[in-house]
């Protein structure tokens, strides 16, 4: 069995190799999958004071790292090389939460209470793709993925009928709420 210490905060893998980020650390650590051991190897990003997510894409093998909310890095997976990729300042009522990659499409979630969406970019040029504004009944929004039909699936929040009630939809593009699972 495995054990990390400290406040892990997220988790990704590509071949054998785990990605862990800890809270208020600026290290990446490796580990073996098939071992669970660690490597003698770690990321060090300078800058990075509170990882609070983690995403790696298999094309251009570059680890991305939510930053206490602020910012997003980018990690090169093979030179350790990194940048700060995308930041809040230009932003207004954004705040970075969570991550998930669909081929060269990173989606972050964004939210702050009653004021929830989701942000699509472009791994490649870091464009922005698309904003996806959550329905009225949804006050807060934990994590969302996109599927390959287009939809996105939702962790969040508030329901038409229970707006304190935590659950998981399913969105179409147009932000139209199509089924959804009360998990509290």
């Amino acid at each position: 069995m495995l054990y990390v210490v400290g406040q892990v905060t997220g988790v990704t893998c590509l071949g054998n190799i785990m990605y862990v980020v800890c809270g208020t650390s600026s290290t990446i650590r490796l580990y073996n999958t098939d071992t669970f051991s660690p490597l003698d190897v770690v990321i060090n990003v300078d800058g990075m004071s509170d990882p609070n997510d983690i995403v790696v894409c298999r094309h251009d093998r570059q680890l991305y790292v939510v930053d206490g909310g602020d910012c997003i890095w980018r990690v090169s997976i093979d030179s350790h090389t990194y940048v700060k990729w995308l930041t809040t300042e230009s932003m207004t009522d954004i705040f970075f939460v969570t991550l998930s990659l669909t081929s060269r499409r990173l989606l972050v979630t964004s939210s702050q209470f009653f004021s929830c969406s989701l942000h699509q970019y472009n791994t490649t040029d870091r464009q922005l793709l698309r904003v996806v504004k959550m329905p009225g009944s949804v006050n807060l929004v934990y994590h969302g993925v996109e599927t390959t039909r287009g939809t996105f699936i939702i962790s969040h929040r508030g329901t038409s009928q229970y707006m304190w009630k935590d659950a998981v939809s399913e969105l179409f593009r147009l932000c139209r709420l199509v089924k959804y699972c009360i998990i509290s």
